[in-house]
């Protein structure tokens, strides 16, 4: 009797919690969204969000600043009252530049802590391992990094550019003003293999040669041996798709081997102001590269966005194109959501269509078509303070193209 006395007192006391908990919390905006499961993905009090990126190992040098500049965002928004009246609470895991991880990692962000977005990832080789994971569990990725194209899923939005709004435009700059003749050095995995079949495609249509082609593992150390190669091969441009600390020691080697800037070109898509404080801009001055934003554009939108970067990480700091894309993909989901009164990911796709924001870089323009942004190219060299002097950009911001269908000669890559 006396048991059954306990646990019937057991049952009318979590009756009573349960109802006061529904009391005090009142009926708050739809939060459903990761898992598919219907599953809330906030509590009473806050909205989680995941934040995945390499925190160790060779891409750290470039990761962990996106990671900071999403944390910025984060605390921004926060401070000036949160999501649907709720507080952002950022779950931050490591994807230790290992693939597996990092789908390993996404799993355990939709599956066990129920975020509602995940903020995250660098290389393709990331992207790729992660997509099938936000497709199978209807999550969504803010994928921050310019990567190769021919790539669009309807749970992933693309903040970086794609092929045409970086690699497409630079290799005709360059053809116009540095020569035809292109070595082509890339890091062996997809974004420099496939940035490299989209290349000589172009220089194929367009007069340019290709006079060398290497690919190193990341984290590669030891290019004595290329840079002999590259010698022999006199070519114009070196088009750079190293990724990670392996630009380290390539440029470091090439300036041991007596190959300056005004020697031979190079141009990098993956090394920015972060990459040049990790080699040295004395070792950089001169070299160029393809982006979307540099830490030196001139909006009053970047002006504050690199005031508060410095004042949260330190004055010695800096900002690059990933971490702008990082930060405004912050802001651009928290656009969404509050647009679409929810974090259900069908409605926030359905509300980021056409979603217009003033970011640092300029006016950026989400694509309801394949969930990328229309972004401004622009080309830089390295200055001897580590920051780039534009000397040339597109006008105004390109539609982002990922299949390169609006290009001849891109119509074989898109059936590949």
């Amino acid at each position: 009797m006396k048991k059954r006395s306990v646990k019937l007192w057991g049952i009318l006391l979590g009756a009573v919690i349960a109802l006061t908990g529904c009391v005090e919390g009142g009926t708050p905006p739809e939060t459903s969204g990761s898992g598919g499961t219907g599953e809330t993905a906030a509590s009473n009090e806050t909205i989680k969000v995941g934040i995945l990126h390499s925190l160790s190992g060779t891409m750290a040098i470039s990761e962990v600043s996106v990671k900071d500049a999403e944390m910025l965002a984060i605390e921004e928004i926060n401070a000036a009252g949160g999501v649907l009246g709720k507080q952002i609470e950022p779950v931050v895991e490591d994807g230790a530049s290992d693939w597996p991880t990092f789908a390993e990692k996404a799993g355990k962000l939709l599956q066990q802590d129920k975020v509602a977005a995940v903020f995250g990832g660098w290389t393709s080789a990331s992207r790729k391992a992660m997509l099938p994971v936000f497709e199978q569990n209807q999550g969504l990725l803010f994928y921050p990094v310019q990567y190769e194209g021919l790539e669009s899923s309807p749970n992933i939005f693309y903040t970086g550019a794609t092929t045409n709004q970086q690699i497409v435009p630079s290799v005709t700059w360059l053809l116009e003003n540095r020569g035809k003749k292109f070595y082509l050095l890339g890091s062996d995995y997809v974004f420099p293999k496939t940035a490299n079949q989209v290349i000589k495609a172009q220089l194929a249509a367009e007069g340019g040669e290709v006079v060398g082609e290497e690919y190193t593992p990341l984290g590669h150390t030891d290019y004595s041996t290329i840079i002999s190669k590259i010698k022999a091969a006199k070519p114009d441009v070196v088009y750079n798709t190293l990724n990670g600390d392996s630009n380290v020691a390539f440029f470091k080697q090439l300036k041991d081997a007596g190959i300056t800037s005004e020697q031979m070109t190079t141009l990098s898509v993956s090394v920015a102001e972060e990459e040049i404080r990790g080699i040295g801009a004395d070792v950089l001055k001169g070299h160029l590269a393809s982006w979307n934003y540099y830490q030196t554009t001139d909006t009053p939108e970047n002006k504050t966005f690199v005031e508060k970067y410095k004042e949260k990480y330190g004055a010695d700091r800096v900002t690059a194109d990933p971490i702008e894309a990082g930060y405004v993909a912050v802001y651009l989901w928290k656009a969404a959501v509050e647009k679409a009164g929810s974090t259900d990911v069908e409605k926030v796709k359905e509300a980021a269509k056409g979603l217009e924001f003033d970011a640092p870089e300029g006016k950026v323009t989400v694509d309801g078509e394949n969930q990328h942004i229309y972004k401004t190219v622009r080309i830089g060299e390295v200055q001897e303070d580590g920051q780039f002097k534009e000397l040339w950009n597109s006008g105004s911001p390109v539609k982002p193209d990922p299949y390169l269908k609006t290009y001849e000669w891109g119509a074989s890559l898109s059936s590949q």
